[in-house]
């Protein structure tokens, strides 16, 4: 029955027995006496309990949906709110649910779609970077070495000068196609490329630190590239915005599958998330798998990206692991 006629009936129900009291053994004389007033307010009492518990008991499943609207985050999927109630209220709440199933498989797709588009735009600009300004500043340098040779004495220093500004713009070119289309993820798989990262990341202000597991589990290419991609966010984010001086990277096999930590020393969270944070918990989403993100012991930031074992694969009696600096 709906929470509308459940309350209609009550309140009919409530009226007809006052009807049927007052047209029978009770009467309300003028002036009301008083046990005539006392029989009138607490069939008011009544009437007002019953209509109250009715209602409060209808209306709490409506409460959860309620809150639910107001937390429900696609990029966090599964919660769902508890079905409860009956009638239209069930119904209400399970059609919320259905359309949460239905705008988490599209937003999976268009993700999906955004990001595919995303890593090849990448690889577009990566390549052209190499191919056309790279090549022209490495013909630049070439020509520069050619007219150093023969310049005079005192124009040879300043020749030499743009030599290094223009090396140097070379391998920040390089630097940045890397990061852009990582070709050692392709070529050499996970292990180096995460080995590659922190090494690129290290420098006099920031020590990255690895500690990556020797016994991993075969990976397909989306769940290594999602793997890369959410370490080099955090590394990015704990370099730039951070302030870190530390930062501890750590790719571990568990028994639900694989765990990737990247742990910083640095300010830690802010009160929103950023482009960056939101485009990891989608790329997380592609493969299946959970974002953590809190504060680390001591102060900082830890990302936790937990991945499902593959299908087929067991978990290994003792990890093994080998430390870098």
């Amino acid at each position: 029955m709906s929470l509308f006629w459940r309350i209609f009936l009550l309140n009919a129900v409530v009226l007809i027995a006052a009807a049927a009291l007052l047209l029978g053994p009770v009467t309300v004389s003028t002036p009301v006496l008083l046990t005539e007033a006392a029989v009138l307010t607490g069939g008011l009492g009544v009437m007002l309990i019953a209509n109250g518990v009715l209602v409060r008991i209808g209306l709490t499943p409506l409460k959860r949906l309620t809150r639910a609207m107001t937390t429900t985050d696609l990029l966090r999927p599964g919660q769902r709110p508890a079905v409860g109630g009956q009638g239209d209220v069930a119904e209400l709440i399970m059609t919320f649910n259905a359309m949460l199933d239905r705008l988490e498989a599209e937003r999976a797709t268009s993700a999906a779609r955004a990001l595919s588009a995303q890593e090849a735009e990448r690889h577009r600009i990566a390549q052209e970077l190499h191919d056309e300004i790279g090549q022209t500043l490495t013909a630049v340098l070439l020509e520069l070495k050619r007219v150093a040779g023969h310049a005079p004495p005192g124009l040879r220093d300043d020749l030499r000068q743009v030599q290094e500004t223009t090396r140097t713009s070379l391998d920040e070119i390089r630097r940045i196609a890397r990061r852009l289309r990582p070709g050692v993820l392709e070529e050499l798989g996970l292990t180096s490329a995460l080995k590659a990262l922190t090494n690129e990341f290290t420098s006099a202000t920031l020590v990255v630190r690895h500690r990556i597991a020797g016994d991993l589990p075969p990976l397909d290419d989306k769940t290594e590239l999602v793997l890369y991609r959410v370490a080099q966010e955090s590394l990015t984010n704990a370099a730039r915005h951070a302030d870190a001086r530390r930062v501890d990277v750590a790719l571990t096999r568990t028994p639900a599958g694989i765990e990737l930590r990247v742990r910083d020393d640095g300010r830690g969270l802010g009160t929103t998330e950023g482009a960056g944070i939101r485009g990891m918990r989608e790329r997380a989403l592609l493969i299946g798998a959970e974002l953590a993100l809190g504060p680390a012991p001591g102060g900082g930031t830890t990302v936790t990206l937990t991945v499902p074992a593959p299908t087929g694969a067991s978990a290994p009696d003792r990890p093994r692991a080998h430390r870098s600096q």
